[in-house]
């Protein structure tokens, strides 16, 4: 979220009874020169970060380098929240705790809309989180089982396999290695439904905040990197989940079979 323009909009007009009015006097009049001069940064002097940069489990504030007007300007992260399972982020609430004593969200002519958005946001982040621990977890035991496969060739990795996948599946411990396939499929469904509610709550909150912030100069754009991120996951576990099945349906391998066939 982009709030480094805040102010060198219309709204902050004082002749026409914009925010200005209301501002002028707890900040001095210094308002005043900072709305016509298009390269100063408002949202600084009302003690505001440039960007908030928000993350599955927490958020980033910080500003811009040199300056918000410049070509391709760097982004100084300043600081972050504390990381938190269920987090979500409030944009109404971490602005209105930031500004100065004195000066409300009202005063900034803060878009009602935005903050009626954020209900349905704050739902949606949740069931995100819960999706993505859960398939991550279901990820990190079916790793977890495969190099037990791997690398212990024994009937302990096939007890292991078959303990995962019982949930699901009626196997014997000796079919239960080659057919573990239920942990691959669960973490492909739970991560790719992860990904699907995380591409359509940035699609809904930075539609929000451009559609209703723009009048008052805030806008935001949505985490590319993290969107490819999210779906490569996806098409990896998907990938897994292909091969456990073709995996099982092949069957076990002729030798494995006669070896344990044979009498101790």
């Amino acid at each position: 979220m982009n709030i480094s323009r805040l102010g060198h909009t219309s709204a902050f007009n004082s002749s026409t009874g914009g925010i200005l009015g209301s501002l002028t006097n707890s900040l001095s009049g210094e308002l005043d020169s900072l709305v016509n001069d298009l390269s100063t940064d408002i949202a600084n002097a009302l003690n505001l970060s440039d960007f908030y940069s928000v993350h599955v489990m927490d958020y980033c504030q910080g500003d811009y380098s040199p300056n918000a007007t410049a070509r391709r300007p760097k982004e100084n992260v300043t600081s972050c929240s504390s990381r938190t399972a269920l987090f979500h982020f409030n944009p109404s609430q971490v602005i209105q705790d930031a500004l100065p004593d004195g000066i409300t969200l009202d005063d900034i002519q803060w878009p009602s809309a935005i903050t009626n958005a954020e209900k349905d946001v704050k739902i949606a982040s949740q069931v995100m989180a819960i999706f993505y621990i859960i398939g991550t977890a279901m990820a990190g035991l079916a790793m977890i089982g495969a190099l037990l496969g791997i690398f212990i060739n024994s009937r302990l990795s096939a007890f292991f396999n078959f303990v995962l996948d019982i949930v699901s599946r009626r196997h014997s411990v000796r079919d239960a290695a080659p057919c573990a396939d239920i942990l691959p499929q669960l973490a492909f469904l739970t991560i790719g439904v992860a990904s699907a509610v995380a591409t359509a709550l940035m699609a809904k909150a930075t539609s929000a905040i451009n559609q209703y912030g723009k009048e008052i100069g805030i806008a935001s754009s949505k985490g590319d990197t993290f969107l490819a991120m999210t779906w490569t996951a996806t098409g990896v576990m998907l990938l897994a989940s292909l091969m456990s099945v073709a995996q099982c349906g092949a069957g076990r391998p002729q030798k494995r079979k006669e070896d344990d066939e044979k009498p101790y």
